[in-house]
Formats: C-alpha cells, sequence, structure tokens
C-alpha cells in the first residue's frame, strides 16, 4: 500500500503501551504475569445498579436515539449530585451535558476551540490524551512541567506571558493521573486569577473525586468564586463507580464553553445508552442518599497500604498517594523508566508503565495500577523481591 495514514498519528503514545504488550504476552509464555498497568477497575458495580440495568433494558423504548445532550433526568441527577458532593450550582440545561467517556469530551474539546497552530497548555507528565487532542486538532501544546518539589503542580508564573496571551486553554487534573497527586482550592484560586488575566478556558478533569483515602476529600475547580466563568470540568463514572465499561460521563460548568463542545459530538454520536443512563442516575443518587459512602475508595485504599508496606520492606520506599488508583514511584538509581519497567516484566513479571510514556517530566518514574487484590500485590511483591532487580544497578 503507498498511502501513508495521517502525520497526526505520529504525536498519539500508543508506542510504549503497545511494546508493552507484546513482551507481556512474551513473558507470560514462560511464567506468571502480574498486571499493574492500565488502570482498569477489576471490580463490578454495586448489585442495585446492575438491577437499574437489567430494568431499564427491558423497557420498550430503551433503544431509541438517546439525545446527545443526555435525558433531563440524567442532567438534573449530575445537578443535584454536584450540589450535594461540592455545592456547586448547575443549571441542568446548558450547564451539563452527558459524555461517552470522559476521555471523549476530552478528545473533542480541542476540535470544538481550536484551530491550527493555536496553542494550549497542557501538563507534563500528563495522560496521554491530553496532549494527543491538541494535536489531533493541529494546535500546539506548550508543557507546563508537574515535579515533585513543587508537588507535582504546574508554576502558572513560570508561563512566559507570550505564551499565555496566545494560549486558547489550560488542561489541569486533580486528584491527577499518572502523578496522583492532589490540589487545594488555594491552587485553583490561582487558576482561576490567571485564566482570567490571560482569558484562557479552563478545563479540569476530576475523574478520580471520589477514589480519595485518609478523609481527604477532592475539591471542584468549581467551588472557587468565578471558576464557572471561565471553565469547565469532566468527571466520570468509570472508576467512582466501576463503570469504566460502560462509557458514560459528563462535563458541567460554564454553558458557553460546553455549547461548541456539544455541536462537535452532535456532529459524532447519538448520546449515551439510555439504560446507562438510568444506571448512572442510580449511581449518584444512591451515593447522595447514602452520605457519600463510596464502597469504591476503601478497596483501593487497602490495595495501597497493602503494596507500598510490602515494597517497603522489600527496600523500595514509595510516598502514600491521598487519592487515585495509581502509585507514582521513582525508579532506583541508575535506571531510566523504561530500562526499569522492562527489567521488571522480564524479572519479575510484573508489568507497569514507565513515567517516559506520560511525558518528558516522567523519566525516572513508573506507575503502578491498583487493579489486583492484595493477595496478588503481595505475590507481585514477593517476585520483583526474589527477582533482586531492586538490588541491582545499572548506566543510565
Amino acid at each position: 500500500m503507498m498511502r501513508q495514514p495521517s502525520k497526526r498519528l505520529n504525536h498519539l503514545s500508543a508506542d510504549i503501551f503497545s511494546e508493552m504488550e507484546a513482551r507481556k504476552r512474551e513473558v507470560a509464555k514462560t511464567r506468571t504475569v502480574y498486571d499493574l498497568s492500565i488502570g482498569s477497575p477489576d471490580q463490578q458495580p454495586d448489585e442495585k445498579l446492575l438491577q437499574t440495568l437489567i430494568h431499564a433494558i427491558w423497557q420498550p423504548t430503551s433503544f431509541r436515539y438517546p439525545l446527545s445532550e443526555g435525558t433531563a433526568a440524567f442532567r438534573e441527577e449530575v445537578a443535584r449530585w454536584y450540589q450535594y458532593r461540592f455545592g456547586v450550582e448547575l443549571a441542568p440545561d446548558g450547564e451539563v451535558h452527558s459524555l461517552m467517556g470522559s476521555q471523549d469530551g476530552l478528545a473533542h474539546f480541542a476540535l470544538a476551540w481550536t484551530d491550527p497552530g493555536d496553542i494550549v497548555l497542557v501538563p507534563d507528565p500528563g495522560y496521554p490524551i491530553y496532549e494527543g487532542s491538541v494535536h489531533l486538532a493541529g494546535a500546539v501544546p506548550y508543557r507546563m512541567p508537574l515535579r515533585a518539589e513543587n508537588e507535582f503542580l504546574p508554576k502558572l508564573t513560570d508561563i512566559p506571558e507570550e505564551i499565555a496571551a496566545r494560549a486558547t486553554f489550560i488542561i489541569l487534573n486533580y486528584p491527577n493521573n499518572p502523578v496522583s497527586a492532589v490540589a487545594t482550592l488555594a491552587f485553583f484560586e490561582e487558576v482561576v486569577a490567571f485564566a482570567k488575566r490571560f482569558d484562557i478556558i479552563v478545563v479540569h478533569d476530576l475523574a478520580y473525586s471520589e477514589m480519595v483515602f485518609d478523609g481527604y476529600q477532592a475539591p471542584s475547580f468549581l467551588q472557587v468564586p468565578g471558576a464557572k466563568e471561565v471553565g469547565i470540568e469532566f468527571n466520570s463514572f468509570s472508576k467512582s463507580f466501576n463503570m469504566a465499561g460502560c462509557r458514560i460521563a459528563y462535563v458541567v460548568g460554564n454553558a458557553d464553553i460546553i455549547k461548541p463542545l456539544a455541536i462537535v459530538k452532535s456532529n459524532i454520536d447519538y448520546g449515551v445508552f439510555l439504560p446507562v443512563q438510568q444506571m448512572a442516575i442510580e449511581a449518584l443518587r444512591k451515593d447522595r442518599e447514602s452520605g457519600g459512602e463510596n464502597t469504591v475508595a476503601p478497596v483501593y485504599q487497602e490495595r495501597r497500604d497493602v503494596l507500598l508496606g510490602a515494597l517497603a520492606k522489600a527496600g523500595w520506599s514509595i510516598p502514600s498517594p491521598k487519592a487515585t488508583m495509581f502509585v507514582w514511584a521513582a525508579v532506583p538509581n541508575g535506571w531510566t523508566s523504561r530500562e526499569f519497567a522492562f527489567a521488571l516484566l522480564e524479572k519479575a513479571g510484573v508489568v507497569v508503565v514507565p513515567g517516559s510514556a506520560f511525558g518528558e517530566e516522567g523519566e525516572g518514574y513508573v506507575r503502578i495500577a491498583l487493579v489486583q487484590p492484595p493477595e496478588i500485590l503481595l505475590e507481585a511483591v514477593a517476585a520483583i523481591d526474589q527477582s533482586g532487580i531492586l538490588r541491582m544497578k545499572t548506566s543510565v
């Protein structure tokens, strides 16, 4: 075949994930593999949610085309939940829009708001779709370093004024994937002031709002006075309610910012399957009525504690995150992130993602997903310890 695919694909980060998958299949031929790479929940939804889905499927109207923006009932429940959870008031018409997963909305937002050559501020390291969506739209990403010395928050004052003045929007994500950092309302106040000064749209990904530990409560960017004037927020049912395969999420906030995204989506899809919307409504209603007793977070808090405790005994001490389903771990001295990730797989059968897969600032780290039960995590740590890899060094 003579023709070549679009050059846009050259900027998408599929290579490392494909390489890890190929190596994993090869290693699995001869030994047990412990896959701690992709953040895909391994639990099923609450039984009440499953029963809601089953009942909705049998309704005669369930297989009609849904509205792209979501049913009125779905949007109203999202607005009620945001008021309950964050004290944020939302108008169901205009300020709430359903999505086929938050990645769907994030992937299409740049198409709605940028023209080729426009600048977008993206985190580095960052979830791949942030920068990938910018490239797909023909815009130009400006990478904001997230570093340990600044608690993995971008230093907005380090962004050159000429860049900020040209930027269309800024993407933020707290609690953060991949670095598992959290942000305060004081930081978001800085963000709002920055956005107003330079006329920048704020896009905040809050997909891990309910996957929080040790009594920590993740704030919404929209809690800050004036935030709705400059931004929007994405949230998802994937992690909070074990509904990753259902593909449902939503965007909330400034109606004028949401509208162009809604136009793009109305030309691409017909919205989320109606029974899945019913399931999502029940998830939010049940969470409100239970007083926020989310059953997902304790599962991952236990896994975090088991994994980090065992790794510390094996000689690998890692800071304990307050949120997300990931651990962001500095690799031992002498390794690059890719070398260490590949060595873990080949010598211990443990699959993690090298931090460099998420951007240049991810070098020197690996991301470990808490997607196995405690007993399997202990087996994985035993395999790492027995391999001796934590006591090895290599030249960089």
